[in-house]
């Protein structure tokens, strides 16, 4: 399935329904060019489950946690990864429970070493605003989210 999002705040909205149809937790792939839009898609995620501080792209440190009352969301960017073996060294394993939402841009980046996502996302940039998202699923889970997935 595809949507055409015309803006920040679109995409920011489209963040908040991703999790209200995922319930709050899930493994979520998200692909794309660099601004594409995937840390605002994620920024939209971390918003409508009541998260109000600064939210970016964790180049650096890989993974940011925000643990939030109802579900821990851990943010990672796998952009600088140079070797999927470097997610061991993270312990990555430990972030991925039936609690918590784990939201993986460059997901590409640690192909072996990464659970099956619920749901698959690639953002490429249409014009100088949009954004056309193709969202596909990976479990049973993210199937019947996509299917609850407004048009």
């Amino acid at each position: 399935m595809s949507w055409l999002l015309n803006s920040d705040k679109a995409t920011e909205q489209f963040g908040g329904r991703l999790v209200d149809v995922l319930e709050g937790s899930g493994i979520v792939f998200l692909k794309g060019d660099l601004g594409a839009g995937k840390t605002t898609l994620c920024r939209g995620m971390l918003r409508a489950l009541g998260y109000s501080g600064a939210v970016k792209s964790p180049t650096f440190t890989l993974v940011e946690p925000y643990e939030l009352p109802v579900h821990p969301v851990y943010h990672f960017d796998l952009y600088r990864l140079s070797d999927p073996d470097e997610l061991n060294y993270l312990g990555v394993d430990e972030y991925f429970t039936s609690q918590a939402l784990c939201l993986i841009e460059w997901p590409e980046k640690g192909l072996g070493l990464l659970p099956k996502p619920d749901l698959e996302i690639e953002m490429r940039v249409i014009g100088d605003t949009s954004r056309r998202l193709f969202v596909q699923s990976g479990t049973d889970k993210g199937g019947r989210a996509l299917t609850r997935l407004p048009a």
